[in-house]
């Protein structure tokens, strides 16, 4: 049996700069209807920078949507046909000031699938070289370097929450600790 929701009618109610909030009707599996919202985003890209001595580099800024500051990889929103490695160079060399020689992909993830559409890419960059920081005109935040393992311990001790991080950190610890 099939457990696909077809969609019947869907409308824009809200476009943004950074999304677009979607309503619409479904036909249920078992014929009935229901309603559902969704938002459409163009998708981000985040890398876990880490340095030759087992330190990284996470960006400590505030966040309107949880109202409190986070501990986050260098990441940002997708331009349209961007490729998601080169959104990480970006945003890590401007936030962070590094260019990473070495990129290797960690995978995609969907944040919150029942009514969002934004999938994350994320990266682990490594051999890095120092470069001029160039912060976005509407970006505040402070640069945190700390051990790789400190970082681990906060992602299981509950004091990194943010979950792109999460996943960067506990898929590179995966890797890392293979090689």
């Amino acid at each position: 049996m099939s457990f696909v929701e077809k969609k019947l009618e869907e409308q824009s109610v809200y476009e943004g700069m950074i999304f677009t909030v979607y309503h619409g009707k479904v036909s249920l599996p078992n014929g009935k209807e229901a309603y559902r919202d969704r938002i459409e985003h163009h998708g981000g890209a985040g890398i876990l920078p880490l340095d030759s001595e087992g330190n990284i580099y996470l960006v400590k800024q505030f966040r309107y949507g949880v109202n409190k500051y986070l501990l986050e990889i260098p990441a940002g929103k997708l331009e349209m046909g961007e490729d998601p490695q080169d959104t990480v160079v970006r945003e890590l060399q401007e936030e962070v000031g590094f260019a990473p020689q070495r990129v290797t992909p960690l995978g995609h993830m969907e944040l919150s699938p029942a009514y969002l559409g934004e999938i994350t890419y994320l990266y682990l960059g490594q051999d890095l070289t120092p470069c001029k920081a160039e912060l976005d005109e509407d970006e505040f935040l402070e640069i945190v370097k700390m051990p790789f393992k400190e970082a681990l311990q906060g992602v299981l001790n509950g004091t990194i929450t943010d979950g792109k991080t999460q996943v960067a950190i506990l898929k590179a610890a995966m890797i890392l600790e293979n090689q």
